[in-house]
């Protein structure tokens, strides 16, 4: 992984804490993007994702958990347990070998540092759906969010290593990403069958679009939209479509 792993775990902690202490404030407020979902079930889907990834991580499994996900409680308690796992995971992260081999959905990668490195977009992007749904603000550390978008093109998208089954759509074109509040930028391009690669820097691009850091991981997520010309956003949507991660 390129973050700090300090740094990983204290952006896993921070977003976590962010959104205890909103979600309560309307527990039923709808979240857009997540068609059908409540704060309350983000929440929700966070403390079962905390006790999957911890669960792999602390019993070194090598396929995902077999048997049924505990429960989560009534919303008296739901904050309270929501935080109690997100404090299980980071302190079993930050006692394992990033090295660790554990199972992960990312053939190119199976070990606890693609754990940690994940997670932090995980929690990031639903803080912003809690706080969207609240109007409350949300942000995130730019050089954080940088890595999350590498993190993004490289495992989320269909590529040569993990390609899309069925083949998708080719991307068609040349798409330049530029963070604006990162000094980061990246080109991605078609590697064949349906699948795409990325390198840094924006090089004879076909169209571009252009956001802060934050923004630009929350556009790969379809939460925003983001600045750019109209090839970058014909690109864009095209992309869009080759991307595993909601």
């Amino acid at each position: 992984m390129t973050l700090d792993r300090s740094l990983a775990l204290t952006e896993i902690e921070s977003h976590a804490h962010a959104l205890a202490a909103i979600a309560p404030r309307s527990w039923d407020a709808p979240v857009e993007g997540c068609p059908g979902w409540c704060v309350e079930d983000v929440v929700r889907h966070l403390c079962d994702v905390h006790w999957f990834w911890e669960r792999i991580v602390a019993e070194r499994l090598v396929a995902p958990p077999e048997g049924d996900h505990p429960a989560t409680p009534g919303l008296d308690r739901l904050v309270g347990h929501f935080e109690e796992g997100v404090a299980r995971l980071v302190a079993t992260l930050a006692a394992t070998d990033p090295g660790t081999p554990v199972w992960t959905w990312a053939p190119a990668q199976r070990d606890a540092a693609f754990v940690t490195r994940h997670q932090v977009q995980e929690m990031a992007v639903h803080h912003f759906d809690g706080a969207s749904a609240v109007g409350e603000p949300w942000a995130m550390a730019p050089t954080v969010a940088a890595d999350a978008v590498e993190e993004f093109l490289t495992f989320s998208v269909s590529s040569p290593q993990d390609p899309a089954d069925p083949p998708r759509p080719p991307l068609g074109g040349r798409l330049g990403l530029l963070a604006r509040d990162a000094n980061a930028a990246w080109t991605v391009v078609d590697a064949g069958a349906g699948t795409v690669t990325w390198s840094s820097g924006v090089v004879e691009p076909n169209g571009t679009l252009e956001a802060d850091a934050g923004r630009l991981l929350l556009w790969l997520y379809g939460r925003v939209e983001v600045d750019g010309d109209a090839a970058g956003h014909e690109l864009g949507a095209r992309l869009r479509a080759l991307t595993f991660t909601d």
